[in-house]
């Protein structure tokens, strides 16, 4: 029997996306669940509540809700496991975009690292 379009199958990930309207609403076109226009206290619930479902989830944060911090934001970026949460960049400047990864590798492997 098909599942239902609106359910996950079994045994697959989540995808979901938290930011502007204008950038979360091309990630709805492939079908994620889209929190257009999210704040950071939208950050937070969605998180409890992916935390208390026991889903696995890929979380797509627009770099302001990325840098927010938060219980949850932090606690799942720590734990590592069922919830991966990464950064999207801005949509209007993504030439702005530094991924947190980058203060890591000029930390270890020096300022000049990724010129």
């Amino acid at each position: 029997m098909r599942q239902p379009e609106t359910e996950p199958c079994p045994g697959s990930a989540r995808l979901v996306v938290l930011g502007s309207a204008g950038l979360a609403g091309g990630f709805g076109l492939i079908g994620a669940e889209v929190h257009a226009d999210a704040d950071p206290a939208t950050v937070e619930s969605v998180l409890e509540q992916l935390v208390d479902s026991g889903d696995e989830a890929l979380v797509l944060l627009e770099t302001h809700l990325a840098h927010g911090g938060g219980f949850w934001l932090d606690r799942l970026r720590n734990e590592g496991g069922r919830i991966v949460i990464t950064e999207l960049p801005p949509l209007p400047a993504p030439h702005d975009y530094a991924p947190a990864v980058d203060r890591v590798v000029r930390a270890v492997l020096g300022p000049d690292a990724l010129k």
